[in-house]
């Protein structure tokens, strides 16, 4: 069952199609990827293209935004359907392991706007930044909502969530 993240209003909707990775290391920590742009982390993927095999697609968008060539690991562990400003997206969140990290980010001019940058981190380290930043856009907002969950869910997957669990 996805989590759904806003909701259907009466307009028409563009659909997308999309991917998330939570990439871990020989250390076990995971790759998020800072957004100054807006105040938020969020984990690394992107669209998917049409009739695109979705590991073709989320080890493409991981090289773009970290630089790291990754391996896509089991099956798809979570998805979100989301409702924004006239789009409709659904996300599919992927295991991965770090194969290599090059060191040169392949972002384009969208992305270099959004002042991204990626960092290696526990993964309790990940829900605490993830939870503690306050972004300072609706896009900020819903993109928080939806990495956080997806954060949460391979957490539990790997019973390292702690605390209440929703």
């Amino acid at each position: 069952m996805a989590k759904v993240i806003g909701f259907k209003e009466n307009v028409d909707y563009i659909d997308r199609r999309a991917v998330r990775m939570i990439v871990t290391n020989q250390k076990e920590e995971i790759v998020i990827v800072f957004a100054q742009n807006g105040n938020y982390y969020k984990l690394p993927g992107g669209g998917i293209d049409d009739d695109e095999d979705h590991r073709v697609a989320v080890e493409r968008e991981v090289i773009k935004a970290t630089s790291c060539t990754v391996t896509m690991e089991g099956e798809c562990m979570a998805t979100t359907e989301e409702w924004m400003d006239g789009l409709h997206q659904t996300t599919y969140c992927y295991r991965g392991r770090l194969i290599e990290d090059t060191g040169m980010p392949q972002l384009g001019s969208d992305r270099m706007v959004d002042g991204l940058m990626h960092e290696w981190i526990s993964l309790d380290g990940a829900l605490d930044k993830m939870k503690a930043h306050q972004p300072t856009s609706q896009l900020g907002r819903f993109v928080k909502e939806r990495d956080l969950y997806l954060v949460e869910a391979y957490a539990r997957a790997e019973n390292r969530l702690l605390g209440p669990q929703p």
